[in-house]
C-alpha cells in the first residue's frame, strides 16, 4: 500500500529590515554587530557607514526570519555599548538609482544658504541627494554630493545659475568609471601654474611693459589674434639683453597650491604636461623644478646675447595647444576622455574643449562659458577636489613623505 508523502514544511516567513545604528563611535561596534548577525540566519543586503565628528551612523539592510530573536539581541547590544539602534521594515526589492551625477561644491565659506540653494536646485531637477561627503575644510570648504534621478544637462543648467548667484564653484560630472579614470593633466602656465605673465616679467626689464600689458590683456580676452599679438609684443623687446630672462625668472611666482597639485598628481600616476604661450626658457625650468613630464612653449630668438624681437619655430597658440594635448595623450596611451585641461585665457579654449574635463581656473568670462567647470578660488590644488581627492588624503601622503602641512589660521 502506497502512502502519501508528508507535506513539505512552509518556507519560514522572512522580513527585510533596515537597521540604523547611531551614537558615539568606538572600536568594535561594527564587528560586534556582525558577530551577532552571524549567529542568526541573517542575510546582509546592503551596508553603509560614516563617522562624522566621532558620531557613528551605520545602516544595514538585512533579511531575517520573522520569528528570530535577532532584533532583541541587537537592542541589548546597543544598550551595552551606549548606542541607539532603530529598525524599519522595508521593501525587499533593490532600489534602482539609475544614472548618477557627482556635484562638487567649493567655496571660501559654505554655510546653509549656498548649500541650501544647491539642494533646492537638485530637487527642482527631479534629483535626490544620495550621499554628502566633505572633501576639504581649508583653505577652502568643499563638499561632494552624489545625486540620482536628475538629467545631467538640466541639473547643470540649474546649478550654473546657483554658482553665479551664490558666488561659489560647482562642478557636475557623471558618476562612473570615467570620472575616476583621468590619467593626463595639461596646464596652461601664465596666470595658471604661475601667478605672472612671463612676457610681462621680461618686458619689465626694459621700457615697454605698459604696451606689452595692454596687448596681453586684449589677447587673453580674445580681442586679438594670439599669434599676431604675441609677435607684436616680442618685437617690442628687440635689443633687450638676454640677461633679462634670468632676472624675470627670479621674479616668477608659483600659484598657491601648485607644488601640492603637481606632487599629488604624480603620486596618483598622472602624466602632467604644461603648454604655454610663453617661452621655453621658463617652461623648461619649471619642468625640471616641478618634475613635470612634458613642457611646450615658444622659443625666443637670441643673437649675440640680445633678443632679436622675433621667435624661432612654430607659435604655441590656441590651435597648437589643443594639438599638443592630443599628441601627448596619444604618446602616453591615454584616451582623450581621460584627460584634464586647465587654463584661463582665450588661447586655452580649444584645449579645454578637447579634454575629457575642461577646467577654467580664475579665467576670463569667455573661458568660463565653455569649460566643464570653473574654479575661482586662488588655490591650484583645489582642482584635486574636483577629481575626488580629499584634503585629508593629500595631507596623509605628504606626512608619509615627511612634508609638513601648515593649516591657515581660523577666522
Amino acid at each position: 500500500m502506497m502512502t502519501n508523502p508528508s507535506p513539505r514544511s512552509p518556507e519560514p516567513v522572512r522580513e527585510t529590515v533596515l537597521v540604523q545604528v547611531t551614537g558615539r563611535d568606538q572600536p568594535g561596534i561594527t564587528a560586534g554587530l556582525l558577530d551577532l548577525l552571524a549567529i542568526h540566519d541573517v542575510t546582509i543586503e546592503d551596508v553603509e557607514q560614516i563617522v562624522a565628528r566621532n558620531r557613528l551612523n551605520l545602516d544595514l539592510v538585512v533579511n531575517i526570519p520573522a520569528d528570530a530573536p535577532v532584533l532583541k539581541d541587537l537592542l541589548f547590544f546597543g544598550w551595552q555599548r551606549g548606542i541607539s539602534i532603530d529598525f524599519e521594515v522595508v521593501d525587499d526589492a533593490p532600489v534602482a538609482n539609475g544614472a548618477r551625477s557627482v556635484v562638487t561644491v567649493l567655496g571660501s565659506r559654505l554655510g546653509p544658504t549656498p548649500l541650501g540653494s544647491v539642494a533646492h536646485a537638485i530637487a527642482d531637477s527631479g534629483g535626490n541627494i544620495d550621499r554628502i561627503l566633505r572633501i576639504a575644510r581649508y583653505p577652502v570648504t568643499c563638499y561632494e554630493l552624489v545625486v540620482s534621478g536628475a538629467p545631467i544637462q538640466e541639473l547643470r543648467a540649474l546649478l550654473v545659475s546657483v554658482s553665479h548667484d551664490e558666488r561659489i564653484d560647482i562642478a557636475i560630472q557623471a558618476e562612473g568609471l570615467g570620472r575616476r579614470a583621468k590619467r593626463l593633466v595639461v596646464l596652461d602656465v601664465d596666470s595658471t601654474l604661475i601667478q605672472n605673465e612671463v612676457i610681462e616679467l621680461v618686458a619689465a626689464e626694459g621700457d615697454c611693459l605698459a604696451d606689452v600689458e595692454a596687448l596681453t590683456a586684449r589677447a587673453m580676452a580674445g580681442e586679438l589674434d594670439f599669434e599676431e599679438s604675441l609677435r607684436a609684443r616680442v618685437a617690442l623687446m628687440a635689443g633687450l639683453d638676454a640677461s633679462a630672462l634670468e632676472a624675470a625668472w627670479e621674479n616668477l611666482v608659483l600659484t598657491p597650491g601648485a607644488r601640492t597639485f603637481v606632487r599629488t598628481l604624480g603620486r596618483l600616476g598622472f602624466t602632467v604636461a604644461i603648454v604655454s604661450g610663453g617661452f621655453e626658457f621658463f617652461t623648461d625650468r619649471l619642468k625640471n623644478e616641478l618634475g613635470l613630464d612634458h613642457a611646450f612653449a615658444n622659443k625666443l630668438e637670441v643673437v649675440d646675447g640680445k633678443l632679436t624681437g622675433d621667435l624661432a619655430g612654430p607659435v604655441v597658440d590656441r590651435a597648437r595647444k589643443a594639438e599638443l594635448l592630443r599628441r601627448v595623450a596619444a604618446q602616453e596611451g591615454v584616451p582623450i576622455e581621460q584627460t584634464v585641461a586647465i587654463g584661463d585665457g582665450a588661447n586655452d579654449l580649444d584645449m579645454i574643449a578637447a579634454a575629457g574635463l575642461g577646467v577654467a581656473f580664475n579665467a576670463r568670462p569667455v573661458v568660463r562659458e565653455v569649460a566643464d567647470t570653473s574654479v575661482t578660488v586662488p588655490y591650484l590644488d583645489a582642482i584635486l577636489f574636483m577629481l575626488g581627492v580629499s584634503r585629508e588624503e593629500v595631507e596623509a601622503a605628504d606626512a608619509a613623505d615627511g612634508i609638513e602641512t601648515v593649516a591657515p589660521p581660523v577666522g
